[in-house]
């Protein structure tokens, strides 16, 4: 899958902005931001949900939104809202989707069979969808999006509603039909999620900001994070907050986690820039982690040195 130039205006406001795109197939690639990002936007104009205001679109082949209904029937589609019929059965709802597919009778009976059990909803095949738990309509949801065997899986924002057991089970289905050969592209706001995607982009008001592999992302921010334990970490961050080779102080515990704005600071000199504070300190430089490229990807324009890219 391709995009280039993808933009999309809703009157003045530019919900997406000249964004490039390269998804691997049988890939778990990741759209990572806050809301009002983009991230939703620019889903439905892959999928050809939506018209974009610019840019060239192409997906398994197709030229979208121009070949939009060839793409239909070869993709899966998955919200946060999960799209259930809750007056329906848990089998009622995959027979549905099923239909709608163009499955036939038989095959309906097969792939239903077979995605209640690997799903463990075999149990609940006559229970109304309307009554599951959380972490149930999810697998419900992912199985009608995957009841026709889709080449390329659209996820938006799929675990923001179900409890942190449920969505590493979740995870944890999504790398079983990647292995299989299914491109997955999911959206998500949680670090967690995003350090599991094989690819990663970072999207901030409709900018793509950063793009790569996690890892990838992480090591150009070499150099760049210390962590610093403190008799007083309030104390300690009111000063770091105004130190000028500080970009940003973040308290976890009783520790700080602290981003530079540069690389070549070294442990011994930004130990010896923090003397003057007025509390015990220890300084210890660690490994960058997702959130530090999120907050160095997601600055203000003015201040983009040193960005990822």
């Amino acid at each position: 899958m391709h995009a280039r130039g993808l933009t999309k205006r809703f009157g003045a406001l530019v919900a997406v902005n000249q964004v490039d795109l390269d998804v691997p197939r049988a890939c778990v690639y990741g759209f990572l931001g806050p809301n009002g990002s983009g991230k939703s936007t620019t889903i439905r104009m892959l999928c050809g949900l939506l018209t974009p205001s610019a840019g060239e679109i192409n997906v398994l082949g197709l030229a979208i939104p121009r070949q939009a209904e060839a793409l239909k029937r070869r993709i899966g589609y998955m919200t946060q809202k999960f799209s259930l019929f809750d007056d329906l059965s848990v089998r009622q709802n995959l027979e549905f989707l099923a239909t709608v597919q163009g499955l036939s009778r038989q095959d309906t009976r097969t792939r239903v069979d077979e995605l209640l059990q690997r799903y463990r909803l075999d149990d609940r095949q006559e229970q109304l969808a309307g009554t599951l738990s959380g972490g149930q309509k999810q697998r419900l949801a992912l199985a009608g999006a995957i009841v026709h065997k889709p080449e390329l899986l659209f996820l938006d924002e799929p675990t923001s509603a179900v409890d942190p057991e449920s969505r590493r089970d979740f995870w944890e289905k999504l790398f079983e039909l990647a292995d299989a050969g299914t491109t997955i592209l999911v959206s998500t706001h949680y670090m967690d999620e995003a350090e599991r995607c094989h690819r990663l982009a970072i999207l901030d008001n409709g900018n793509l900001v950063a793009d790569g592999q996690p890892k990838e992302l992480t090591g150009k921010l070499q150099g760049r994070t210390f962590v610093i334990r403190a008799d007083s970490p309030r104390r300690a961050k009111e000063a770091l907050d105004g130190h000028p080779d500080v970009l940003s102080v973040a308290q976890i515990g009783n520790e700080l986690r602290v981003l530079m704005r540069r690389d070549d600071v070294t442990l011994d000199a930004f130990r010896q820039s923090l003397h003057g504070v007025d509390t015990a300190m220890d300084v210890e430089s660690v490994t960058p982690n997702l959130e530090d490229v999120f907050v160095v990807a997601t600055r203000k324009p003015e201040q983009h040195e040193g960005q990822p890219a």
